[in-house]
């Protein structure tokens, strides 16, 4: 390859990943994204300038890929081993900055838009029962804990409020208003909304603070940050990693299955809501659901329970 042509493909993904990058500086500071979400746009789109420029040439521009260099693009995932969940990922991803390329006038439609969707299969999450969440919940604080304080009060706010893993690790002391026997919490895109402070819950806090405080002292340090980590590394603020191994570990030595995450406690909250009368909007205004069909999927596992009492109990049915 002559130093030419070498010099014209680096030039060319350079402008792709101009584009590119143009479009996560939007997501990170107009729309306010996630870090999270920030590196997993990062990554696929990253990983598609690349085929552009190796598979399309140099001179091909960003205005001139159509559906079917998509489609070879997914096809390359497949051929790589990715799961039909990872290629989705993809394919979501392009689409986004397509979608917005065209608002920005850089192509004249997005060609992302004629790309079918991989087929995936409906896996409902596998959520504890009332009983179980309950020996867990309680049992939070146990011989099973690293800091049995700060431990309940993780598993008191993820089930009793609801609230995502990256909601939790982000409340600071002043979040919590007492008076108002809520709290603040900041949801995807940096929405703010405010979930109910129950019974169980503050009392695991009043329980935790104290000791929280105590071990600051004996550090010399402060910080705003309402969930610690043991050795107060950094700015001593917990991070979501930790809280899912913390999680994992006292799930599975209380008898829950061995794919509990964070995320499995809030589904647990929505769908024993759901269970014990309360309607689907509220539950929607709790978890912070932008659209309804969201907060719907927790009626597919309710109609599921009830199918298979059906099918156990009614003469008919057997």
């Amino acid at each position: 390859m002559s130093g030419s042509t070498s010099q014209a493909q680096m030039a060319k993904k350079a402008a792709i990943e101009h584009h590119v990058e143009a479009f996560l500086s939007m997501l990170a500071h107009e729309r306010k994204a996630s870090p999270h979400t920030v590196r997993a746009y990062e990554r696929e789109l990253h990983d598609f300038a690349g085929f552009v420029v190796t598979k399309l040439g140099a001179k091909f521009a960003v205005g001139r890929i159509e559906h079917q260099h998509i489609r070879a693009y997914l096809g390359e995932l497949y051929g790589r081993g990715l799961s039909k969940a990872s290629v989705a990922r993809a394919l979501a991803a392009i689409r986004s900055w397509f979608k917005w390329l065209a608002r920005q006038g850089m192509v004249e439609q997005s060609p992302a838009a004629l790309v079918a969707t991989p087929k995936l299969p409906k896996h409902l999450p596998r959520v504890p029962t009332i009983e179980e969440m309950n020996r867990v919940v309680e049992s939070a604080a146990d011989e099973a804990a690293a800091w049995p304080e700060r431990d309940r009060v993780i598993f008191e706010l993820l089930y009793g409020c609801g609230i995502r893993n990256a909601e939790l690790v982000g409340i600071d002391l002043g979040d919590i208003h007492w008076a108002n026997e809520a709290i603040l919490v900041r949801g995807k895109g940096r929405k703010e909304r405010y979930v109910p402070l129950g019974d169980a819950a503050a009392q695991a806090l009043r329980a935790y603070l104290p000791v929280r405080e105590k071990k600051l002292n004996e550090a010399g340090k402060s910080t705003a940050a309402l969930l610690l980590n043991l050795r107060l590394r950094g700015d001593g603020r917990l991070t979501a990693r930790s809280v899912g191994r913390i999680v994992k570990h006292i799930a599975l030595a209380h008898g829950l299955a061995a794919d509990v995450h964070p995320h499995t406690l809030r589904h647990a909250f929505g769908t024993h809501m759901l269970e014990e009368g309360a309607d689907l909007r509220s539950i929607q205004e709790l978890l912070g659901h932008e659209r309804l069909s969201t907060t719907q999927r927790y009626t597919q596992l309710t109609v599921g329970q009830v199918a298979e009492v059906y099918d156990r109990t009614h003469p008919r049915a057997k």
